[in-house]
C-alpha cells in the first residue's frame, strides 16, 4: 500500500468504494463534527472548526460517497517527531479497519517526510500496540507536554496513555543548534555600498 499524499488508496478488504485520501475543504465541517462526536464523550480533545481548518492539510478521511466515516490528522511537531491525533471512526463503521488503515497511511506519510518517531495519546493503547506502537511516559515528549498539553484542562492529570512508534531506528532527538559558518578574513567590515576585501 504505497501513500503519496493526495493520492486515493483503496481500504483493506472492506469495500472497493472505500478510499483513504487527504482531506479537502469541503471536508472541514464534517471532520469538525466527526471529533467533536467524540470529544464530547471524553474520549479526545475538541477541535474547534478554525482548528480543522488551520490543520486540514494534516487530515485524511474515509469517505462512503460524500459522508466521511473516518478521519486522523498527521500533525508534525518538531524535524523528527509526528503526532497522529484526532482519530476519529463513526460507531457504526468501527471495527472494520478503517482506523488501523487511516494510522497507516499517517505512518507511510511520516516515513516519506523522513520523521524519526511518531506517538499518539490515547484511552486505548492496545489499539496502538497491534499497529507496533509501544507505550511510553508521556513526558519523554516534551514538545507535545509544553506546547500543547499544558493548555489542555485536563493537564497534569490527563489519563491518556502516550504511545510511540520509532520509525527511523533512533529516538526524538534534541533540537540541533544552529550552525554557522567560520567568516572569512576582513568579513563584516564592509559598510553598506561597499564590498568586503
Amino acid at each position: 500500500m504505497s501513500v503519496r499524499a493526495g493520492t486515493p488508496r483503496k481500504v483493506g478488504a472492506i469495500a472497493e468504494r472505500l478510499r483513504v485520501e487527504k482531506a479537502g475543504v469541503g471536508d472541514a465541517a464534517q471532520v469538525h463534527s466527526l471529533v467533536n462526536y467524540f470529544a464530547q464523550r471524553g474520549e479526545m480533545l475538541p477541535r474547534t472548526l478554525g482548528e480543522v481548518y488551520e490543520n486540514l492539510r494534516d487530515f485524511f478521511v474515509v469517505r462512503d460517497g460524500r459522508q466521511i466515516l473516518a478521519c486522523v490528522a498527521l500533525h508534525i511537531m518538531w524535524e523528527d517527531l509526528a503526532e497522529v491525533r484526532s482519530l476519529s471512526v463513526r460507531e457504526e463503521s468501527q471495527a472494520q479497519g478503517l482506523g488501523a488503515v487511516l494510522v497507516q497511511a499517517c505512518v507511510e506519510e511520516a516515513r516519506a517526510l523522513g520523521l524519526k518517531t511518531l506517538f499518539a495519546l490515547s484511552y486505548r493503547p492496545a489499539f496502538f500496540e497491534k499497529l507496533g506502537f509501544r507505550q511510553a511516559d508521556v513526558m519523554s515528549l516534551p514538545r507535545k507536554v509544553w506546547n500543547e498539553c499544558y493548555r489542555c484542562p485536563k493537564f497534569p492529570g490527563c489519563n491518556e496513555i502516550a504511545m510511540v512508534l520509532d520509525l527511523g531506528g533512533g529516538q526524538t532527538a534534541a533540537p540541533r543548534r544552529a550552525q554557522t559558518a567560520p567568516r572569512p578574513r576582513g568579513a563584516g567590515r564592509a559598510r553598506l555600498g561597499e564590498s568586503a576585501p
